[in-house]
């Protein structure tokens, strides 16, 4: 595996920024290899929490070695404290997100463009913004996984206390101000409409303080016959658990289901 470092300035934050990826490297001997046969990898947008940064999966996790064992790629990008959203006063990071980065990010590596190789995943703020940018956007990822997700704002208590933040992200009324960062609304937009499929994971553990969180959004979206595959045992909120958990994502994603090209094409 090769660990690339990446620093690059971003016209729509209007301020530099970076992301660490994971690329599978094949030994030269092996003819089979997908980047020596041209085919690009499938490829797992990786968000961070809160209280990390961009090279917080790698520090705290394996998880170099959890996407050499299964050929994918990871890309992991800095969001600040942004919730991935187009702040009420500050930056576009929701516009970054699914416009500028996934553009930067398939001229500098060699992954994959195709929807059903594309998967989006983050843990707590980062788990937010997984779900938030594949129902905003469900023709860009085949697939969206939240770990211990911040899945429903309105049951987290004292916002402020956790996020200061928040009237800046949000506005002064909230996400109530703010439609399209609320994940339920968006779960209905995504349920009425039948353009595109979208596999959901989600997983937290039962002593996490963001459970009910969790809870709510899993019954509100059952409700609305979105499919969510969800698991839920013993666990907080820290890394041995998102440890555990992301390979339960990558073993999930349907990457064994994607069409492969011919051999001779």
């Amino acid at each position: 595996m090769a660990l690339i470092h990446c620093d690059f300035y971003s016209e729509v934050l209007g301020t530099g920024t970076a992301f660490n990826a994971i690329i599978p490297v094949a030994p030269s001997t092996d003819e089979n290899a997908s980047i020596i046969n041209n085919r690009p990898f499938p490829t797992i947008f990786l968000l961070h929490g809160l209280q990390s940064d961009y090279t917080a999966w790698t520090r705290y996790t394996s998880i170099e070695r959890y996407a050499e064992e299964r050929g994918i790629a990871v890309v992991m990008p800095d969001a600040g404290r942004s919730f991935y959203t187009n702040m009420h006063k500050g930056y576009r990071y929701f516009d970054f997100f699914t416009d500028e980065l996934p553009r930067i990010a398939n001229r500098l590596l060699p992954i994959s463009e195709r929807r059903e190789e594309r998967f989006i995943a983050g843990l707590s703020m980062g788990g937010y913004g997984a779900f938030k940018i594949a129902l905003s956007r469900p023709g860009q990822y085949r697939a969206a996984a939240s770990l211990s997700g911040a899945l429903s704002l309105a049951s987290v208590d004292e916002p402020d206390s956790l996020l200061p933040e928040w009237p800046i992200i949000f506005g002064p009324g909230g996400p109530v101000d703010h439609p399209e960062s609320d994940l339920i609304l968006l779960a209905r937009k995504f349920a009425s409409s039948n353009e595109h499929s979208l596999d959901l994971f989600q997983c937290c553990g039962t002593e996490d303080f963001l459970y009910k969180a969790n809870r709510d959004f899993l019954e509100e979206a059952q409700k609305l016959g979105i499919e969510i595959h969800y698991e839920e045992e013993k666990g907080e909120h820290e890394w041995g658990y998102w440890d555990m958990k992301i390979q339960s994502v990558l073993d999930w994603l349907p990457t064994n289901r994607i069409p492969q090209p011919d051999s001779d094409a």
